[in-house]
């Protein structure tokens, strides 16, 4: 039969052939067959798996700094920002622009209103709020 050595936070299954670690070896070695937990039982996350799709969709929405510039200018203007504005202010093309305002529409951290050709685009505070409120859980759960 073989045995599962945990060595402190290392697990290393050892083939047949190789004979197990010494005592001289061996500092915290406990023997323990296939599937048996070493480190106790409060190893299960706190977050559940949809927290942590949520979190991580919400991570990455703000993961890009093109997403975060925009939102900036979006943020510190009370009022719409005309779309022609916000391709001017950032260092990339216009097809960039739309692509990573549409992201933030889907977020609904952003949302936009047409007069004539020109889309006007503002934030959604109440959005905006929430997305800072379930950061700040997860940060503070973590510290």
């Amino acid at each position: 039969m073989r045995y599962i050595y945990c060595m402190s936070t290392r697990t290393k299954q050892l083939p047949a052939s190789i004979p197990a670690p010494s005592v001289r070896e061996q500092r915290v070695v406990k023997t323990r067959r296939r599937g048996v937990r070493c480190c106790g039982d409060g190893l299960l996350p706190r977050l559940s798996t949809q927290e942590a799709r949520r979190l991580a969709g919400d991570l990455q929405i703000l993961g890009h700094p093109i997403r975060l510039q925009l939102l900036d200018i979006l943020a510190r203007h009370e009022g719409q920002v005309c779309v022609c504005d916000l391709e001017a202010a950032v260092p990339v093309r216009q097809p960039t622009v739309s692509h990573h305002l549409r992201l933030l529409r889907e977020a609904g951290l952003v949302d936009f209103e047409r007069r004539g050709l020109w889309a006007y685009y503002f934030v959604r505070r109440d959005a905006l709020a929430a997305l800072r409120a379930r950061l700040t859980t997860l940060l503070d759960s973590l510290a």
